[in-house]
C-alpha cells in the first residue's frame, strides 16, 4: 500500500509549455509569409524628413514623392498628429503612415526564401540597437565584477543599524531605478545571495529580500521611464521620441515605489515582531542553517573603497547623459552606445588595476560576459524585425492597420486604451521578451491612436503595463 506523499508523487502533473520567443518569432515569420499570400495588399502615404533639403517628403502609395515645407502647418493639413521638431531634431527617423490616405495596391506574395532572407536582412538592420544592448550588457557586466554593487548595499549595513528598514528602502530604491532606467530583473539574481544572509541577520526573512528586489524591480521596469530595452525601443518602433510622456512614467514610478515600499514596511515589521508570521516560516530552520554567517562577516570581503564608489557613480551618471544628449543633441543608438562605451572603458580600468584590481583578463571577461548574457535579446529584436520587412514588402502591413483603424474608428480613447492593455497582456504571454515585443507590434498599433485622437505615447505606456501585468 502507498501512502498519501507516495501517491501525490505518482499523480501526473499537467504543465502548460510555451515555445521559446525565438520559435514563436520563427513561426510568426512563416506566418507572414503566408500572409502575404492571402490579405490584399495596400498602402497608406509615407510622411519622413529630409535633413539635405530640410523639407517633408511625402511618398504616395503609388511611389509618386512630393516634398512639402517642413512646418506645423503642413503637417496639421496632412493630418500628421506629431510636433514638427520630432522630425527636424531627428527624434524621428523612420517614415510616418499618413492617416486616411490608404490604397488597395497590387498584390505582392513573398516565396520561402523571403523567411532565412527576412531573418538576416532584419538583423543587419536593427545592428544599431543591437550594438547599444551589447555595450549597456558589457557595462553592466563590469560593474557586477568589480564588486561595487555587493559592497555599496553591504557598507548601508553599519549605516541602518538600529534603524534596519532603512536598508530594506534603500535597496528596494535601488532595484526600482535600475529596472525603470535599464530594465534590471534577471540581472538582479546576484544580488540575492547577498542580501538574504544580511536580512536575516537583522531579523527579517528571504520573503523581504525576495521583495525588495523582485518585487522593486519589477515595478521599475513596468513603470520604464527610459528603460532601453522596453521604452526607447518601442517609441522608436512608435515612431516617437521615447522622451514623451516621460513625466506620467515617472509619476507612476513613484506611486508604485510607494506601494511597494508600504507593503515592505508592513510585512519586514510584522515578520519581527512575530517570526511565525513569515509566509516562509516553515523553512525558517533550514534558512537559518543555509544562511549562518552575520552581516559583519559579510561586509569584512566587501569593503567599499573609493575606487567602488567611483565606479557606481560614473555607472548612475551614463543615465542621465543619455537622456539629456537624445533631448538636446539629437542622439541616437549608435551615440548613445559610444556614450555608454567610454564610461565602460573608464570603469574597466578603475576595476582592473589597484590592489583589489582583476586584471586585464578579469575586466574583458566581464565585459564579455556581460555582453553576451543579452546576445537572444539583441538576435530577438533582429528577427522581429525581419517579420515587419516581410509584411512591409507584401504590402500587408498597412492594409492590417486600415482593418484595425476601421474596428476603433467609433470606440472612445479610455475604451480603447483598456483594449490595448488586454492585448498587450495576450501578447507579453505568447512573447515574454519586452523588446521583441517592442518592433514586433508597435509598427502596427501605435498608429491606431492617431485614429482617436490620443497621443501614441499612451499606445507605449499601454504595451509596458500589458506585457509586465502578464510577466508579474
Amino acid at each position: 500500500m502507498m501512502n498519501d506523499a507516495e501517491i501525490i508523487k505518482t499523480k501526473k502533473r499537467f504543465k502548460l509549455k510555451i515555445a521559446g520567443a525565438f520559435v514563436i518569432l520563427f513561426i510568426l515569420t512563416v506566418v507572414a509569409v503566408m500572409a502575404t499570400w492571402v490579405v490584399p495588399s495596400g498602402s497608406y502615404a509615407k510622411l519622413s524628413y529630409d535633413q539635405k533639403s530640410t523639407q517633408l517628403v511625402v511618398t504616395k502609395p503609388s511611389g509618386q514623392v512630393e516634398k512639402v515645407p517642413a512646418t506645423q502647418a503642413s503637417l496639421d493639413r496632412l493630418g500628421v498628429k506629431i510636433k514638427i521638431s520630432q522630425f527636424t531634431s531627428g527624434s524621428i527617423n523612420a517614415a510616418v503612415s499618413i492617416p486616411n490616405t490608404y490604397q488597395r495596391l497590387k498584390q505582392r506574395p513573398a516565396s520561402l526564401a523571403a523567411v532565412p532572407n527576412s531573418m538576416v536582412r532584419g538583423t543587419v538592420e536593427a545592428v544599431d540597437i543591437m550594438v547599444f544592448i551589447l555595450v549597456l550588457g558589457g557595462l553592466i557586466g563590469t560593474v557586477k565584477a568589480s564588486g561595487a554593487f555587493e559592497s555599496g548595499l553591504l557598507a548601508l549595513t553599519k549605516k541602518t543599524k538600529g534603524h534596519e528598514f532603512l536598508l530594506i528602502f534603500f535597496v528596494a530604491i535601488l532595484m526600482v531605478l535600475g529596472g525603470t532606467l535599464c530594465g534590471i530583473e534577471e540581472e538582479a539574481v546576484a544580488f540575492y545571495p547577498i542580501l538574504v544572509p544580511v536580512f536575516i541577520a537583522m531579523g527579517y526573512d528571504s520573503i523581504v529580500c525576495v521583495g525588495a528586489i523582485f518585487l522593486a524591480s519589477s515595478i521599475g521596469t513596468t513603470f520604464s521611464t527610459i528603460n532601453p530595452f522596453s521604452v526607447v525601443i518601442a517609441s522608436n518602433a512608435a515612431g516617437i521620441s521615447f522622451t514623451e510622456g516621460l513625466l506620467w512614467r515617472v509619476g507612476g514610478c513613484i506611486v508604485g515605489a510607494i506601494f511597494v515600499i508600504y507593503y515592505l514596511y508592513r510585512y519586514s515589521k510584522k515578520v519581527k515582531a512575530d517570526p511565525t508570521q513569515s509566509y516562509s516560516y516553515e523553512d525558517h530552520d533550514a534558512f537559518d542553517k543555509m544562511w549562518a554567517i552575520t552581516s559583519e562577516g559579510t561586509q569584512s570581503k566587501a569593503v567599499f573603497t573609493w575606487r567602488k564608489k567611483l565606479i557606481l557613480v560614473l555607472f548612475v551618471v551614463t543615465f542621465p547623459i543619455m537622456v539629456w544628449g537624445v533631448m538636446s543633441q539629437g542622439w541616437w543608438f549608435p551615440t548613445m552606445a559610444a556614450s555608454f562605451l567610454t564610461f565602460a572603458i573608464i570603469i574597466m580600468f578603475l576595476t582592473a588595476t589597484g590592489p583589489e584590481g582583476i586584471g586585464e583578463k578579469g575586466v574583458i571577461d566581464a565585459f564579455v560576459n556581460g555582453a553576451s548574457s543579452l546576445v537572444g535579446v539583441s538576435l530577438i529584436i533582429g528577427l522581429a524585425r525581419g517579420i515587419n520587412l516581410i509584411m512591409n514588402e507584401g504590402m500587408i502591413s498597412d492594409t492590417l492597420l486600415q482593418y484595425s483603424s476601421s474596428l476603433v474608428a467609433h470606440v472612445s480613447g479610455p475604451i480603447f486604451i483598456l483594449i490595448m492593455l488586454v492585448i498587450f497582456f495576450v501578447l507579453g504571454f505568447i512573447v515574454p521578451s519586452s523588446s521583441g515585443l517592442a518592433v514586433l507590434s508597435m509598427p502596427i498599433l501605435a498608429p491606431l491612436a492617431d485614429t482617436v485622437n490620443i497621443p501614441r505615447f499612451v499606445v507605449v505606456t499601454a504595451y509596458q503595463f500589458g506585457q509586465y501585468a502578464m510577466l508579474f
